[in-house]
């Protein structure tokens, strides 16, 4: 189970590990260990039987019932298929692309972009360790949320550095000259200010711009353009300029930086789904299919082991080692067969349950969908599918999708069908995107046009799927 919600972007380390951890596993390439350790291993835990009449240390005195009955019938009588090719790709995985060099993103952080431009300062020693405590404290977005007392505070403790909280704002206001412009910022109103006096400050429309923000930001944030254009004696034209220069500002300047190291800055798909003139086709992403084995090395120790007429006890305890290491590989090997087999199982489930999506790309061809529907077809347990939706990634021809995208509940239409909650939340995204920006429809509205649509839905219902949808109220969608 703890395998199963391994991300695929992560399974080759995990393999690695147990590779490292497990002698008796490796590779199923001809020429993947060409110095076999269990061969290197082979004269020192298994030696030969001492020559007749030679005393043994390690001869049992009587104690070692445990290793008089070692049974390792199962591993040296069976078919030369059984063990040695004990593996885990078979003929319907094809040969993995993935030993292709992929090409690997050289990123400079947001921090390090500023503190390469600290050099650029004329600061003593005091002045730069101050500095860089200030860029240390500022967020991946840009901001300065720290206040200026507890970055003396922490000077003092953490360094030893002594300094006041004039020096300290003197410093942010060097910083604030760095670019991106708007960075080292306490709040939005201060960094959206200091983008707009890198402008020119001949133009009309920035200098609105910066009286709006500057005495009416709580007017502008809730789009009260009545108060703004009443109270600075705008005309329709001269708000709408100056609007469009603000909407052009960055509210998070540190955001257009990359974030080194985030797992989540890309993702690697675990399936893939082609459409061959109307049939899907559905393929397992290779990384998920390793060829693994057991090691022929250890089984041919095993031989030796059996063939020898004297077995001593330092044989024995080498002999259940490497019975033990086997077993560890067979389970691995099996766990990952059993990965494979889940994964497929419920993507194939899926993708017949969503077939017309997969063909079409249109999600209001999308069926009401839960966890039960899956697992009664997959006769896996509810929470197997569910770690398998919340933690896997699909690409099709419209785009990467997780796995829980595809799930959703049922609503009721005037004839009595049942529609998935995706295909309504389409409709409305697509009903408010077409609405006239000037006049912005309210949520009465919406709800008015989706029953005229036959779905029936409630007000609060449609408030819901709008604020999951992430799309604010009509007030807040209106533009000039």
């Amino acid at each position: 189970m703890k395998l199963l919600q391994v991300p695929t972007a992560n399974l080759e380390e995990r393999i690695k590990e147990e590779l490292e951890e497990n002698p008796a596993l490796e590779y199923g390439e001809e020429d993947a260990h060409e110095d076999d350790p269990a061969k290197e291993m082979q004269d020192e835990t298994v030696p030969a039987a001492t020559e007749e009449g030679e005393e043994d240390e390690f001869e049992p005195d009587g104690s070692e019932n445990e290793y008089d009955n070692i049974d390792i019938s199962e591993y040296v009588n069976e078919g030369d298929d059984d063990i040695a090719d004990y593996r885990l790709r078979d003929d319907n995985y094809p040969d993995p692309d993935e030993n292709k060099t992929i090409p690997v993103r050289v990123e400079t952080s947001f921090h390090e972009h500023l503190l390469s431009q600290l050099g650029m300062l004329e600061l003593d020693d005091h002045q730069q360790a101050i500095a860089e405590q200030i860029i240390g404290s500022i967020d991946d977005d840009g901001y300065l949320r720290r206040e200026v007392s507890a970055i003396v505070d922490d000077l003092s403790f953490s360094q030893n550095i002594q300094t006041d909280e004039e020096e300290i704002r003197q410093l942010i206001k060097k910083i604030q000259e760095f670019d991106p412009p708007g960075v080292c910022c306490s709040d939005l109103k201060e960094c959206l200010l200091l983008q707009l006096k890198r402008k020119p400050q001949d133009d009309p429309g920035v200098q609105t711009a910066y009286q709006i923000l500057d005495s009416y930001f709580d007017e502008f944030t809730k789009k009260h353009y009545e108060k703004i254009q009443k109270g600075l004696n705008l005309t329709d034209e001269g708000l709408k300029e100056a609007i469009n220069q603000i909407i052009r500002l960055t509210p998070k300047p540190g955001g257009n930086y990359a974030t080194v190291n985030k797992a989540e800055s890309y993702v690697v798909p675990d399936f893939f789904i082609f459409n061959n003139n109307g049939k899907l086709e559905l393929t397992l992403n290779s990384k998920n299919a390793p060829d693994l084995r057991i090691s022929e090395g250890y089984r041919e120790m095993l031989k030796e082991y059996d063939r020898g007429d004297k077995k001593d006890r330092r044989q024995k305890e080498a002999v259940l080692f490497i019975k033990q290491k086997i077993d560890a590989a067979k389970w691995f090997i099996d766990a990952i067969k059993q990965r494979q087999h889940t994964l497929l199982s419920t993507m194939e489930s899926i993708m017949d349950y969503q077939r017309e999506f997969f063909l079409t790309g249109d999600e209001t061809t999308m069926k009401p969908m839960i966890l039960k529907d899956i697992a009664d077809i997959t006769q896996l347990d509810i929470s197997t599918v569910s770690r398998v939706a919340n933690s896997k990634y699909v690409q099709t021809e419209f785009g990467t999708f997780k796995l829980k995208f595809f799930f959703s509940e049922s609503l009721s239409t005037d004839s009595g069908e049942e529609v998935s909650t995706r295909e309504v939340k389409k409709i409305l995204s697509d009903l408010i995107e077409g609405e006239n920006k000037r006049k912005p429809l309210s949520d009465e509205n919406l709800t008015k046009m989706l029953q005229d649509k036959g779905y029936n839905i409630a007000r609060r219902t449609v408030a819901k799927y709008r604020e999951q949808l992430n799309i604010p109220v009509a007030r807040l969608r209106k533009e000039l």
